[in-house]
């Protein structure tokens, strides 16, 4: 999205309902209880305003437009399918426009999900459908799609210089225009199907989550960042997996907003997909961001992209977190007033102390080390760079960096005991200049201020983070996991940096 000034996003939730950031008003999110989908169809209309129009296309929890907290009085309103129905009483013809901007011309095979299942998430959202239905509903849509002959859509990719090595198997390219036709399509049926008799939904969800995100392009003259806020992770994919999956992640884009809107799509695609999510949640988050690399890379390679970007996921599953991070993008945990670090950012200049890995999480091979002996090198110019470019040693994307700037995330777990208080996922432009051990008490003060309310800390996290000289793109999420109320009852238990109880699974 285009953002002058400060001007931003706010993504507030606290709803018993899915609520992913492309569809943004104050609710509390978790899974639907047995036959809620009915109940859905019935809602009443969330209090919004609407902020500035959001990017066709720029969903799943990207740095997009939404709706605004209003204190207007919720009206009641039809039921979503009826009013779908009722503003699309019949499929689109040959000639009618999409309601929606596609993202490219063409999508490659195995970009498909990722990208269609953004484009109607966010289409659903920009009109305030109940998020669980909204999840349900592109999963329907998307699924019933993949099973389809898409042979009537493929294209034939652009000739490649013949000096070029072939790649083992062909790329299928798709196109986009008419995948995105077909998809409306079947999203149409869903809903006239849906209208009738609405199929059960999943079981009760397991917790609630509060999330509060706010995002700025700052000084800069483009936004770059992306985030994703996705509390309906088994919905969207389709999974049955007995225990819930929660999904969080902050995306920070350089040279471009490419690689950052690609990786916002498919990393949580990708590690919805991979067969050891259950297993192994955390190897699904590492895998899940080197596929996201290849593909990006391939491609740029086909269009000519030079954009990367770093990125931290948090992935909660049951009682267990799984953090997965490239570069300086960070995740923190606060526990009972105390931040507990999770994780070491990717820059080039870090080197491991001697003696075995501690903490856990390090990775065996310092980054600088790493490089070189790639035949890589490391300088300083204003900061430390790779190759004199690059100031992170991984990211996604960055074409003609690789191998030096490496597309493997390091990844963390760690055991949710219930007097976690919350994560903080950011950016470097919030990092850099808020430190770890001040995370704690802002967040604190700003409960104090609010008298528990937590729907504007992210904001006030930003503005803190450009009050103290960052000019770069701001991205903070908060994800609470306990009742803000409770945490200003129980006021700061401690303050400044604790130890990590974090593990990290072996490399596959």
């Amino acid at each position: 999205m285009k953002q002058d000034g400060v001007q931003g996003e706010t993504c507030v939730l606290w709803t018993r309902t899915p609520h992913p950031a492309w569809v943004v008003s104050p609710r509390v999110c978790g899974h639907p209880q047995p036959g809620f989908l009915l109940s859905l169809l019935s809602l009443h209309r969330v209090k919004t305003d609407r902020g500035p129009a959001a990017a066709p296309g720029d969903a799943l929890g990207m740095a997009s437009a939404a709706p605004q907290p209003s204190s207007q009085t919720a009206e009641e309103t039809p039921g979503f399918v009826d009013a779908f129905l009722h503003e699309f009483p019949a499929p689109l013809s040959p000639e009618s426009p999409l309601p929606w901007r596609v993202p490219g011309t063409v999508f490659s095979q195995e970009e498909v999900e990722g990208e269609l299942a953004d484009l109607v998430m966010g289409f659903l959202g920009s009109r305030s459908a109940p998020p669980p239905l909204a999840a349900c509903l592109a999963h329907e849509a998307v699924s019933q799609l993949l099973q389809t002959d898409l042979s009537e859509l493929r294209k034939l990719p652009e000739q490649e210089d013949e000096d070029e090595e072939e790649e083992k198997a062909p790329v299928t390219l798709l196109d986009a225009a008419g995948l995105a036709r077909s998809l409306f399509t079947w999203l149409w049926e869903a809903c006239s199907r849906w209208q009738k008799q609405v199929p059960m939904a999943a079981r009760a969800p397991q917790r609630q989550w509060l999330v509060s995100v706010h995002a700025i392009r700052n000084a800069r003259r483009r936004m770059e960042d992306r985030h994703v806020c996705l509390p309906a992770f088994n919905l969207l994919f389709g999974l049955s997996d007995p225990v819930d999956h929660a999904y969080f992640a902050v995306f920070d884009g350089h040279g471009g907003v490419d690689a950052a809107r690609y990786a916002s799509v498919h990393v949580q695609a990708n590690a919805a997909r991979h067969p050891e999510l259950p297993s192994n949640p955390a190897g699904a988050l590492r895998a899940a961001f080197g596929r996201t690399d290849e593909m990006f890379l391939r491609k740029a390679k086909r269009e000519q992209l030079q954009s990367g970007t770093t990125g931290v996921c948090a992935l909660i599953t049951g009682k267990t977190l799984h953090v997965a991070w490239l570069g300086d993008s960070q995740v923190v945990l606060v526990q009972q007033g105390q931040v507990v670090k999770l994780m070491e950012p990717h820059r080039p200049e870090r080197q491991r102390t001697p003696g075995p890995p501690s903490p856990p999480w390090l990775s065996l091979q310092d980054e600088k080390d790493r490089i070189e002996a790639l035949g890589g090198f490391v300088s300083h110019m204003d900061c430390w760079r790779v190759n004199g470019t690059l100031a992170v040693s991984r990211a996604i994307g960055d074409i003609f960096q690789k191998p030096y700037v490496s597309g493997e995330a390091d990844v963390a777990s760690r055991e949710l005991v219930g007097t976690e208080d919350y994560l903080l996922l950011a950016c470097d432009g919030f990092f850099d200049v808020v430190p770890h051990q001040d995370v704690a008490g802002l967040v604190q003060g700003h409960l104090l201020r609010q008298q528990g309310s937590a729907e504007h800390v992210a904001e006030e996290l930003v503005a803190e983070a450009r009050e103290r000289g960052s000019h770069d793109n701001i991205t903070v999420m908060v994800v609470f996991l306990r009742d803000p109320q409770v945490l200003l009852e129980g006021g700061a238990q401690g303050v400044g940096l604790s130890e990590p109880e974090t593990s990290s699974p072996p490399r596959s």
